[in-house]
């Protein structure tokens, strides 16, 4: 406590969006994990259990773009504690009897999840910009970083959590044992988050939400269609497909797609020092479309190898590690490209807006990987995914460039 009292302002306030960024972080991946593999075992097809997120996909989209406007109006702090709340209402509609879990039953619930993430995610993203001087590109870079790898690190360990706990509590008792965990970082969050965090100057008006500005709007439809990229072939085929064709139990599922998450938070969190921050160089569009051009070829080589009869194992697992490293970089590109780009006075509705298209691009790739995964195979979702890569790198190229500045640290 001593420590923590000696540390700034800021720094405490960072590190405690942190901690309850990452509280939320384990308890939705091991909610997905969950959904799928529980699912799954009820005899649900690939269609429906990409239908089971559809709400969570959808409504991610509308609170993105209506959250970043309330974060502006009313401040992070209560929009991530709204989050936080919402996230424990979620889990405890899933500790219904069994016979209640109909599809319509768990979209909603997987509707108010989604509300929450996103909410979550626009307030922990945008408070980073206010407690990083402007000048100090570099350490924002930093910060954004660690934030987003971190994060994704531990949804990585929710993943293995969510087969973990359904194979030692069952579905019920899983659930409940995170509503309660959560509950109790809620109540801390709302008696320790700085009151006016975030919080505009001027009210916004409701009007304002769609962004004005040219490089965000173009940063958010490259977004889209990386994230589409990842999840038309990630959300619903893989975990179906390793349990289906290699046979995986809830463990070895959850375990692999865990260590494959963890591998990707960690590379999110070294980004900068791959993307030349020792060296002093800040990133700007050019380094956006160089990264998505690098990723492009990939799922496009797995499902040609994959279509010549070369080991499944090899080929996919080898693959994943090639292509998670790679979505990493990118992914930690475009999130300190944001908050980089948004202005200081209502951060959240910049960032808000951009957030929407990235909730739009999982929510394309949610449903195209249950069809085509269901219609066509694996394959077929390895060439949707590098049409969509294709895509971002294309739109990337419109974005700004600027001279290489001499990071701040």
């Amino acid at each position: 406590m001593k420590a923590l009292s000696a540390l700034s302002p800021e720094v405490r306030q960072y590190l405690l969006v942190t901690g309850n960024y990452w509280a939320f972080t384990l308890t939705d991946g091991a909610l997905r994990m969950l959904v799928v593999l529980h699912f799954h075992t009820l005899g649900y097809s690939p269609l429906q259990i990409a239908a089971l997120f559809l709400f969570y996909e959808i409504f991610g989209v509308i609170t993105n773009l209506v959250g970043g406007y309330l974060g502006a109006r009313l401040g992070l702090n209560r929009t991530m504690n709204i989050g936080l709340g919402l996230q424990v209402a979620a889990l405890l509609m899933l500790t219904v009897p069994v016979a209640w879990l109909t599809i319509p039953w768990v979209m909603g619930a997987q509707a108010l999840s989604g509300i929450a993430k996103d909410l979550n995610k626009m307030s922990a993203k945008s408070s980073i910009k206010l407690l990083v001087p402007n000048q100090q590109q570099g350490t924002l870079y930093q910060w954004i970083a660690i934030l987003t790898g971190s994060k994704n690190a531990l949804k990585g360990v929710g993943f293995f959590l969510g087969g973990a706990l359904l194979a030692w509590l069952t579905f019920k008792g899983a659930v409940l044992l995170m509503a309660t965990v959560l509950a109790l970082v809620w109540i801390a969050s709302l008696l320790l988050l700085k009151k006016d965090l975030g919080k505009a100057k001027a009210k916004p008006k409701f009007r304002e939400m769609l962004s004005k500005s040219r490089a965000i709007n173009i940063l958010s439809a490259a977004r889209l269609f990386l994230f589409g990229a990842r999840d038309v072939w990630f959300v619903v085929a893989l975990p179906v497909y390793l349990s289906e064709v290699f046979g995986w139990d809830f463990w070895w599922v959850g375990g692999f797609l865990a260590a494959w998450v963890i591998g990707y938070g960690i590379v999110q969190s070294l980004a900068p020092n791959i993307t030349g921050k020792k060296h002093g160089h800040v990133p700007d569009g050019r380094a956006a479309f160089v990264w998505a051009a690098l990723l492009a070829g990939l799922p496009a080589a797995i499902a040609l190898c994959l279509s010549a009869g070369w080991s499944p194992q090899t080929v996919l697992l080898s693959g994943l590690m090639i292509f998670g490293a790679l979505f990493a970089v990118n992914s930690s590109l475009h999130s300190y490209l944001i908050v980089s780009y948004a202005k200081e006075d209502g951060v959240s509705l910049d960032v808000g807006f951009y957030y929407m298209s990235n909730a739009l691009g999982r929510l394309l790739g949610t449903v195209l990987s249950g069809w085509i995964y269901q219609t066509y195979g694996l394959g077929a979702c390895l060439w949707v995914s590098t049409a969509f890569v294709i895509l971002a790198a294309l739109i990337s190229i419109a974005l700004p460039r600027h001279a290489e500045a001499i990071a701040s640290t």
